[in-house]
């Protein structure tokens, strides 16, 4: 994508994310996005906690692909996921503050490739996911 497409796309993303439902919902902000890297950041909650006591592993799946999507839709803007695979690494905690951050490993005519992680507040390393993107 030429570099004035891709500068065009990243300032409609960050308009964007000021009033995203799923992520006012969730709690999700998006704290930084450059041509193929998005970070974004969400604060847990004990209603995120299953029956163990743990976050939700579907709660860590939500910030990892919401950092994919900004992340990827930076330099391929639009495009949408085709797969995503995540290995939870460690357990968050109902308090912790989940940070989630994608960097395009490639993009190309028809497919992106990505590799995203999530760390606590301390470093600590949750999950780690990589994702397939198309432009649609």
């Amino acid at each position: 994508m030429p570099a004035k497409e891709v500068t065009e796309s990243i300032a409609t993303l960050k308009t964007a994310s000021k009033n995203e439902p799923i992520a006012k919902f969730l709690g999700m902000k998006l704290v930084e996005l450059k041509p193929g890297y998005a970070k974004i950041t969400m604060k847990l909650k004990p209603e995120y906690q299953n029956f163990n006591g743990y976050v939700f592993g579907g709660v860590i799946v939500a910030v990892a692909d919401h950092a994919f999507a900004y992340g990827s839709n930076s330099v391929a803007y639009p495009s949408v996921a085709t797969q995503f695979n995540i290995n939870f690494i460690n357990a968050a905690g109902p308090e912790d503050t989940l940070t989630a951050e994608c960097n395009v490993l490639r993009s190309g005519k028809r497919a992106g490739v990505s590799e995203i992680t999530v760390k606590n507040q301390t470093g600590k390393l949750i999950a780690k996911a990589t994702g397939v993107t198309v432009r649609v």
